[in-house]
């Protein structure tokens, strides 16, 4: 009687930590989803600002995010297949895989930390001479149309401020009758840029570089705080998974 119960007993403890366990992959599967679909949407839609910037780290962070939303996906289904099918030595497999997952993420978030400290002031020379030395030169169509599409999105003009375009090699053409880019208006127009004035231009509302920082920054917090989400999910899955590998160890194969 009492050995039945014991079994029984045994029995409800790993169901129940089979499916705890296969709830927890499907939420990480989920947010290596979200990551994936981050790093896609930071390379087509923000493609223009990373040309932009002159500089691997944000192109090379993408597709980090793309390759870390890869890893999770395919680990959430090692996970769900370990657990469904209840094999141990492929939850070691799994348990590994999380454990190495959440090691790489401490190690990119301090180097991320570390590494975006040391290219703030490299960002900002990059911005200034690409906007004045590409924007509406032969061959540089792409630059031009991400200038454009910056200042107006932003709300700004030019990398600091609007006299930055004042050394720029298009406005000190012979030819060219404006002070700023018509981009810079806050009502676009033909040959707007030709006056600089605050009610006209971006002026005073600040620089791109700073909109841009600003704008960075806030995907790096929400990067943050989903990267803080999923090593918490990890926890709980490597728990689990310790679990129910001590649920199973005895259990006859």
């Amino acid at each position: 009687m009492g050995d039945t119960r014991g079994e029984k007993t045994h029995t409800c403890g790993t169901i129940c930590l089979k499916y705890l366990l296969f709830l927890f992959n499907i939420l990480f599967w989920l947010a290596g989803g979200a990551v994936l679909a981050v790093g896609v949407w930071t390379l087509v839609e923000k493609s223009d600002y990373i040309s932009l910037l002159n500089s691997s780290f944000y192109s090379a962070s993408a597709y980090i995010l793309i390759a870390a939303g890869l890893i999770v996906i395919v680990t959430g289904i090692i996970g769900c297949c370990a657990t469904l099918k209840e094999m141990k030595s492929l939850l070691i497999v799994y348990l590994v895989l999380l454990l190495c997952i959440f090691l790489m993420e401490i190690i990119a978030g301090v180097l991320a930390y570390v590494t975006y400290q040391e290219l703030d002031e490299e960002l900002r020379q990059n911005l200034k001479v690409t906007m004045q030395q590409k924007y509406q030169q032969e061959g540089e169509e792409s630059i031009t149309q991400a200038v454009d599409r910056l200042q107006q999105e932003f709300k700004c003009c030019g990398s600091q401020n609007s006299s930055d375009w004042s050394d720029s090699v298009w406005i000190q053409r012979e030819d060219n009758v404006r002070f700023v880019p018509d981009s810079c208006c806050k009502t676009p127009s033909e040959l707007c840029g030709r006056r600089d004035h605050p009610s006209n231009i971006y002026k005073v509302e600040g620089g791109c570089i700073m909109k841009l920082e600003e704008f960075i920054l806030s995907q790096l917090y929400i990067l943050g705080a989903v990267a803080i989400g999923i090593a918490f999910l990890q926890l709980v899955g490597m728990m689990f998974t310790c679990c129910l590998y001590q649920n199973l160890r005895d259990d006859p194969y």
